[in-house]
């Protein structure tokens, strides 16, 4: 500590830059250890990046709250949601120009999500910060950073990373809620399920932007229709039961503003764990769930979308599709052929957001336009064969045409915010009111290509530097180019943009992306890799951990290098 008090008394007054003096190395504490990874050049650049560190003797955590690793991944989940709440107690805040006075950690929403920002282990808990060295204009302000360095850090670690400073009933809920989530998920597949909604949760959110539950005054509580409920039995809850969506393919009916969006939304954020008080932290959706939607303009590369669509006007072709600006139905084809490749197990499918002509070709139509000038087979007629012949579910809201009736297995019926089981009625109105239609999709759902990226066409430079960096949880600038993600709705955190940029690049200097392998094989390295090594192998730059990563799933990886418009493949 007075080494370190010595620098700053030295630089104060000095250009920015001398606070580059502080970077690589390390300053001994009472109860813990500052190091400085990096150190900004200027107050309005990104912010210094330091790490705590507090042998585990000293911080006191029971090997029980972060062994195994679901319980790791919630502790350090907690961890960092205390660090940012003691943060806004504790420090001052900005002090003098651009970024000076920030202490800031990994913010994280609703979700539980493994991250970058603190590593518990055997022998040691590590907090990655992230600083603001102050500053007037571009002069050391080395008093104020000795307020901040030597007053307000050891307050902050003090509360928030020792055992002994911490509430210790919701600590450890924290921890079970996660663990439940995980048993149940297992527990999915074991009773022939895809998704499971308890009774009682919140779906509904506050709005839009604010993932937040409604209140409950406010809110209807979800409750299974008797046919579909089933009973779940992890560890810390005990038994509970509720809605049990099966393999297959299920229908969510209902009018409009009844519920239907709502609880697809709240099953496609339920691949990932919830906090408790989430209201879906007792709703789970199978791991390999992806949201399938239209995406006008988006680029494909040789993909095979001749399950969906072929014989275009002037010999297009559709086994190794290539377009620069797709259309509604292309894109929403590309997105579930390149979801197959990658590994999707259950599609998630909200008719709101397809293409019309892709979901339903009704008789009418079909007598009014021969099948021989019509390239598109619509969803409809492929979605049993994805299911018989490749194992993949589907989800489907839908409130405007019956005809999925004929190829429902279940029908869920959204009705003032209840669930009813309208499977029977379904089936009964299908057989009494026949649509006379043609089926068209052929005897077999069609081939998967498995493509191999180039990596000549993933250039992350931009000049003679790497430039790859996230904007918010939608867009990756990756060299030139802008890789677009809006429309990939199950990233629910801009730290996993940020660990997917840099893990595109992780595989590309690791020669992973060889111009051999697959894409598949390709998300089954990163995998196993980052289940080894963790999420500090993506940091691009040597002994320079990141702490502001999350993880993301295989499937968001493979979406956004299928959104590179450089990506080149070999087939």
């Amino acid at each position: 500590m007075e080494k370190l008090k010595k620098i700053l008394t030295r630089i104060d007054g000095k250009g920015y830059k001398a606070y580059k003096d502080l970077q690589g190395k390390t300053f001994q504490f009472p109860d813990f250890e500052l190091e400085f990874y990096y150190v900004q050049g200027d107050p309005f650049a990104g912010p210094s990046q330091v790490a705590v560190k507090i042998d585990q003797k000293r911080a006191g955590f029971p090997e029980a709250t972060y062994k195994p690793k679901i319980r790791n991944v919630a502790l350090n989940d907690y961890l960092t949601r205390a660090l940012h709440q003691k943060i806004k107690k504790i420090c001052k805040g900005r002090r003098g120009t651009g970024k000076s006075g920030l202490v800031a950690v990994d913010n994280p929403g609703q979700e539980i999500l493994e991250r970058s920002s603190v590593r518990v282990s055997l022998q040691e808990v590590e907090a990655r910060l992230f600083l603001g060295l102050p500053a007037r204009g571009r002069r050391v302000l080395g008093r104020q950073a000795e307020e901040m360095l030597l007053e307000e850090i050891p307050q902050l670690v003090e509360a928030a990373l020792f055992f002994k400073s911490l509430d210790r009933n919701p600590l450890v809920k924290h921890i079970q809620v996660a663990e439940d989530q995980d048993a149940m998920r297992k527990e999915l597949k074991e009773k022939g399920l895809i998704a499971f909604i308890a009774n009682g949760s919140i779906l509904p959110r506050r709005s839009g932007i604010d993932q937040r539950p409604l209140p409950q005054k406010e809110a209807v509580a979800f409750s299974s229709p008797p046919s579909l409920e089933v009973e779940l039995s992890p560890p810390h809850a005990g038994n509970i039961k509720g809605m049990g969506i099966p393999e297959g393919i299920t229908l969510i009916v209902g009018g409009g503003y009844h519920g239907k969006s709502t609880l697809l939304r709240a099953l496609e954020r339920s691949v990932y764990n919830h906090i408790p008080q989430d209201g879906r932290e007792q709703v789970v959706t199978t791991p390999g769930a992806l949201k399938i939607r239209a995406e006008d303009g988006r680029r494909v590369e040789r993909v095979n979308i001749t399950p969906f669509i072929n014989n275009l006007p002037y010999g297009q072709d559709t086994n190794s599709f290539c377009s620069d600006e797709a259309s509604g139905s292309t894109s929403q084809a590309a997105n579930i052929l390149e979801g197959l490749e990658a590994g999707a197990r259950v599609l998630l499918m909200d008719e709101d957001t397809s293409a019309t002509n892709f979901m339903i070709r009704d008789m009418r139509m079909q007598k009014l336009v021969a099948k021989n000038k019509e390239p598109i087979t619509p969803f409809i007629d492929k979605v049993q064969q994805l299911y018989t012949d490749l194992g993949v579910s589907t989800i489907l809201v839908i409130g405007g045409s019956g005809d999925y009736f004929d190829v429902a297995d279940t029908v869920i019926m959204m009705d003032e915010y209840k669930a009813r089981d309208v499977s029977i009625e379904a089936r009964s109105i299908a057989s009494e009111y026949q649509t006379m239609r043609q089926e068209e999709g052929g005897e077999k759902f069609g081939q998967v290509l498995k493509r191999k990226p180039q990596p000549e066409s993933l250039n992350p430079r931009k000049g003679k530097k790497v430039k790859i960096k996230s904007r918010s949880d939608e867009a990756i600038q990756f060299g030139t180019e802008n890789i677009d993600l809006h429309n990939v709705e199950q990233i629910v955190d801009p730290s996993q943009t940020r660990a997917i940029g840099d893990l595109i690049f992780f595989a590309l200097r690791e020669n992973l992306i060889d111009g051999k392998k697959t894409l598949g094989e390709i998300l089954e390295i990163i995998e196993q890799k980052l289940e080894d090594q963790g999420l500090e192998m993506a940091s691009p730059f040597p002994n320079q951990p990141q702490g502001n990563y999350a993880r993301p799933r295989p499937l968001e990886i493979a979406a956004a290098l299928n959104r590179l418009r450089t990506l080149r493949v070999k087939v």
